[in-house]
């Protein structure tokens, strides 16, 4: 890994970024417009103050995968990917620049939500703010981590968002969104422990509910950050280098 060549893989996927318009919307605007048809479909405030945090994480994480697996893959089939590892550029300098890269569009996605929940929409958020903000980017970057990892079993970009339903959507029924784990047959609350997402949410569910920085909490964002190491691993080793 060399810092410098990081660096300049993550100014050169931001520079990318910022030339791709419909990119851009798909991180930035299609958030708010959810979180906005959120709240006026749910009338009664409480509904919306219970949900909205963990929505908060989900979202980041649903676009994270499937922008970056696209990205990624596209970069792969354009031959751009091959180019760049003929040069002195391994696959982790490629895996942690996307990251940073991704890391920083998390923190604008995430920026714009919040200030349009927090004051258009009131979102009465209990906990702290930098602690929704620390995990909404966490989840985010898991997103990212976990779409990195999935591009590399895909020969298309069409490929490559039908992983969207393995890897996402079952998380997203196990996580404790839609009904508590605890309520689950005890197989189905087994496999939401390992899980993901269940850690973004109860995260989430955590902030919403308590004003401090709680153990549960920490132990969620150990669990986040350390399913995203794994997943930046995982992608590092079986990224091919060869074009499909």
């Amino acid at each position: 890994m060399n810092p410098a060549i990081t660096l300049a893989t993550a100014r050169r996927i931001l520079a990318q970024l910022r030339h791709d318009h419909r990119t851009v919307a798909l991180l930035v605007v299609v958030p708010s417009l959810l979180m906005i048809l959120l709240r006026y479909v749910f009338q009664a405030p409480a509904m919306f103050d219970r949900l909205g945090p963990m929505l908060l994480g989900l979202f980041p994480f649903v676009v994270m995968f499937v922008v970056t697996s696209v990205a990624t893959l596209r970069e792969r089939t354009g031959g751009t990917l091959e180019r760049l590892m003929s040069m002195p550029l391994g696959k982790l300098d490629l895996l942690l620049g996307y990251a940073l890269a991704f890391g920083l569009a998390a923190l604008v996605q995430v920026g714009v939500v919040l200030v349009i929940s927090l004051t258009w929409l009131g979102l009465d958020l209990t906990g702290s703010l930098g602690s929704l903000v620390l995990v909404a980017v966490l989840d985010a970057l898991l997103g990212m981590a976990l779409g990195l990892f999935a591009s590399a079993f895909a020969r298309t970009e069409f490929q490559a968002v039908q992983f969207m339903p393995a890897f996402v959507l079952p998380q997203t029924l196990l996580c404790g969104l839609i009904i508590p784990r605890d309520q689950m047959a005890g197989w189905l609350e087994a496999v939401s422990r390992v899980l993901p997402l269940t850690y973004a949410v109860q995260g989430m569910q955590e902030i919403s509910a308590k004003p401090g920085f709680t153990g549960t909490l920490t132990a969620d964002i150990a669990v986040i950050a350390a399913f995203t190491v794994v997943a930046l691993l995982l992608g590092a080793a079986t990224l091919p280098r060869r074009t499909p």
